[in-house]
């Protein structure tokens, strides 16, 4: 199981066709209903196409069942920035910008041509991945995660009686 899903959709908009898509896989599998009732939901209300190219991030596969999550954040401080991880959804957002930063000691600034969007990215996290906290650095947000395999989900040999 990877991190997010990426769906190309020549119209823009899913349709009833391509969420059937899910409920055919149904009789195939067991205990994957909750991952298809997540997917429906990304998709049926249109949360994919909806949500903006901002920030751009990259998903990176950094080892066998390791990933990091690289967002650039140019001109965003640690203070501005939170990080979010609830229901397999990890989100990273703005906090509320405080607009008297615009006078500060180094003095005030007349024009604003840098600007502090306020922006909200989420991604679907799997079950079995681990997020390992994050990092502002350079302007690049990094949030290593880890896939735990338990040692039920381990390959083994069934003996035959």
């Amino acid at each position: 199981m990877g991190l997010t899903l990426n769906l190309a959709n020549k119209g823009g908009n899913m349709t009833s066709k391509d969420l059937s898509i899910f409920n055919s896989l149904r009789p195939f599998s067991i205990g994957f209903d909750d991952m298809f009732d997540q997917f429906e939901n990304m998709l049926g209300n249109g949360g994919l196409t909806m949500q903006s190219n901002y920030p751009p991030y990259n998903i990176r596969k950094t080892g066998k069942d390791k990933y990091s999550i690289e967002v650039a954040l140019a001109g965003f401080s640690k203070k501005d920035v939170e990080v979010e991880f609830e229901d397999n959804l990890l989100t990273v957002r703005t906090k509320q910008v405080d607009k008297s930063e615009d006078k500060t000691e180094d003095g005030e600034i007349i024009h604003k041509g840098i600007s502090q969007r306020q922006f909200a990215r989420s991604f679907t996290i799997a079950d079995d991945v681990k997020v390992n906290g994050a990092e502002l650095k350079d302007g690049l947000l990094t949030i290593p995660c880890e896939r735990i395999v338990p040692d039920y989900k381990k390959k083994k040999l069934i003996e035959i009686k």
